[in-house]
């Protein structure tokens, strides 16, 4: 496979920027017309049993805002940010050989930069489950 040039990106008979938005045009328009056939072809009964929310056949009743605890969505974002940086270590470990140590330090670094904010996060409290007692 080539590498594209300046001349050729824009040329329709070359793979490219020119060949890739005639795609991405054809691609809108024909969903539009598929949302707008829809919508005036398709059936409309409005009703009250349309109208209400379906939870698997139960009906809802009362509110569906519950408020959870802070320390929750605390614990769901560190999961994130943690599971994340497993997803780059695992991509780094593949390419290892390939990296050298050149990339060994850099997934050091990055490493030692996440313990450094996980050490810092669990000093803070934002591990705690239990009754929110500030400490300084």
């Amino acid at each position: 496979m080539q590498p594209i040039t300046d001349s050729g990106a824009f040329s329709p008979w070359e793979p490219g920027i020119f060949s890739l938005s005639i795609y991405t045009v054809i691609v809108l328009v024909l969903i539009s017309i598929l949302f707008f056939l829809s919508s005036w072809l398709g059936e409309k009964k409005p009703g009250t049993e349309k109208l209400r929310a379906y939870e698997s056949g139960i009906i809802p009743t009362g509110s569906a805002r519950l408020r959870y605890p802070v320390p929750f969505f605390l614990v769901a974002i560190f999961f994130l940010l943690f599971d994340v940086e497993g997803a780059y270590i695992f991509s780094w470990a593949v390419a290892c050989k390939s990296l050298g140590w050149a990339g060994w330090m850099q997934i050091t670094f990055f490493i030692i930069v996440l313990l450094a904010g996980l050490i810092y996060i669990w000093k803070k409290g934002g591990l705690e489950w239990g009754p929110c007692l500030k400490k300084d």
